[in-house]
C-alpha cells in the first residue's frame, strides 16, 4: 500500500503571489468603482461593501507580505 505524504512547505515565493493578489484585487477595485457609472443605488451600494471588504483584505495582505519578507530575511523558510 502506498502512503500519501504531504508536500513539503515552499514558502520561498509567497512574498511574490501576496503581491500578485494585492495587484489584481486592487485591478478588481478600480473596474468596480468603474462600473458604479451605470449601477443603480443597490449595486453602487453593494459596491462599495465589497471594495470596503476589499481594502480589509489588502491590508492584511500587506502585513503578510511584511512577515514573509521578514522570514524570508532570518531564514525562516
Amino acid at each position: 500500500m502506498t502512503r500519501n505524504t504531504p508536500k513539503p512547505d515552499d514558502r520561498s515565493d509567497n512574498v511574490e503571489k501576496i503581491q500578485d493578489t494585492i495587484k489584481n484585487t486592487i485591478a478588481n477595485m478600480e473596474a468596480a468603482e468603474e462600473t458604479m457609472a451605470f449601477s443603480d443605488g443597490k449595486e453602487i451600494e453593494a459596491i462599495r461593501e465589497k471594495n470596503a471588504r476589499r481594502k480589509e483584505s489588502i491590508k492584511g495582505l500587506r502585513e503578510e507580505v511584511v512577515d514573509e519578507a521578514t522570514d524570508r530575511k532570518n531564514g525562516n523558510l
